[in-house]
């Protein structure tokens, strides 16, 4: 460990991805996408709780106090945050089951943007899909792995990237309703550098945070494209982070130990666990999303 990481959750997860926290309740939520488990834990010391899926899911958004969306491999579904019960509200690629969800993210005005990918990660199988209040519209394809949605504080610029090429995009957006205006411009290129763009978000103060996979880190992208600091985590791929904690002050990150062999996961014993950035940061809350 670094004098900043520790170990938030020992649970090693195949396919990490997704860490959300829910103010409100004090409760991280993350998945184990191909381990098809949501875990769920009170935030920072309390038991993880696992969920079994019926399905593998990559991310969740508050609704309000009772109820939970998650984007999962067929379409997005409403969750019970009491009981668990699972509904399917809006198919998204629901006919083709080679694909699934992947990295998505709650614009400030309430629209979630939604990624899907191959399952066995082919190129140019997937998109990225913008819902609000029950409408769904493809906004971006063909795509590999759609990774890094997130959002500026204020609604006005969405970032995205399709991992495997390099680039991170920034796009100016209504802040009304989540859609893109004009096209996209690269924010970052990050081509030929040491490990690739997986997850992001973007705290108060308009820092990109995104984790490296295959480059065991986050980084921190001023609204400007300077990169601003480097953290190093202890496992190679890490996925995505999060804020949170009572004044989301605190950093998140998840990893992942897929790909890697009994003698890789033996030399990188935390691949796949939850981390703890302990070092303060300006974060910021989730929006709630409107389904309708």
């Amino acid at each position: 460990m670094t004098d900043h990481v520790s170990i938030l959750c020992d649970i090693a997860c195949e396919l990490g991805e997704g860490p959300s926290y829910d103010p409100a309740t004090n409760r991280l939520f993350w998945f184990d996408i191909t381990g098809k488990r949501l875990l769920e834990k009170p935030f920072p010391d309390g038991e993880t709780v696992v969920h079994d899926l019926p399905f593998m899911a990559s991310a969740i958004a508050v609704i309000d106090a009772g109820r939970q969306l998650l984007a999962a491999e067929n379409g997005l579904h409403v969750r019970d945050a009491a009981t668990g019960a699972l509904s399917l509200v809006q198919p998204i690629e629901a006919d083709n089951a080679l694909t699934r969800a992947n990295d998505s993210r709650v614009h400030p005005c309430g629209a979630f943007w939604i990624g899907t990918m191959a399952k066995d990660e082919s190129r140019d199988r997937g998109a990225i899909y913008w819902f609000f209040r029950g409408e769904l519209r493809p906004l971006y394809r063909p795509l590999s792995i759609p990774n890094s949605i997130c959002f500026s504080p204020d609604g006005r610029i969405a970032y995205f990237t399709d991992t495997p090429r390099g680039l991170l995009y920034r796009v100016d957006c209504d802040p009304q309703t989540g859609l893109p205006v004009g096209e996209p411009a690269v924010f970052v290129d990050w081509r030929g550098s040491d490990g690739f763009i997986d997850g992001s978000v973007v705290d108060a103060e308009g820092v990109l945070w995104n984790a490296r996979w295959a480059g065991g880190a986050v980084d921190a992208w001023a609204p400007d494209g300077r990169r601003l600091r480097t953290i190093a985590v202890p496992a190679a791929q890490a996925t995505c982070p999060a804020f949170a904690g009572a004044d989301a002050s605190r950093l998140v990150a998840t990893s992942a130990w897929k790909g890697k062999s009994e003698r890789q996961r033996g030399a990188e014993p935390d691949a796949g666990k939850t981390f703890l950035i302990d070092m303060p940061v300006c974060g910021r809350f989730e929006p709630k999303v409107k389904i309708a």
